[in-house]
């Protein structure tokens, strides 16, 4: 097997995982993670309760998903998305100043309160790897036609 499939294998695991494990204490604490969402000062209230139970669902599918490596392009645009999405928000409130619980990976633990700009190179790393998997490359790589 090519040393870049490994490579993809791997990181399609760790990426996964990441999605999974994420997901795992939002789907069995719904209503700590809707007080961090409202916490965020973003969302409309009617909104918060459905994101809190939807959205952690969507994580589980589309890292089951990449791990197992169904639909993987369809897990990849979501998970990219998601990334995206998580990247806006975090800039949001970092520009305003807020440190704040994520709600990424442990609701209920105060001690995960994490810099903005900590919670935004954690993304933007994620996102790098979720644009690899998706493009076969780095997509700010020069790739030759020859």
């Amino acid at each position: 097997m090519k040393k870049a499939k490994i490579i993809q294998i791997v990181l399609r695991l760790v990426l996964g995982s990441v999605f999974v494990y994420a997901s795992v204490d939002k789907i069995l604490n719904p209503a700590a993670f809707a007080k961090i969402l409202y916490g965020y000062s973003l969302f409309p209230l009617f909104s918060i309760n459905f994101i809190a139970i939807f959205f952690p669902f969507i994580e589980l599918v589309s890292g089951v998903s990449l791990i197992f490596g169904i639909y993987s392009k369809s897990a990849l645009v979501i998970i990219n998305s998601l990334i995206l999405f998580f990247i806006i928000i975090i800039s949001f409130n970092f520009l305003r100043g807020h440190e704040f619980n994520c709600g990424c990976f442990a609701l209920g633990d105060p001690s995960h309160v994490s810099s903005a700009g900590q919670l935004l190179i954690r993304n933007f790393i994620l996102l790098i790897v979720g644009l690899y998997l998706f493009f076969g490359r780095l997509p700010f790589s020069y790739k030759s036609k020859s």
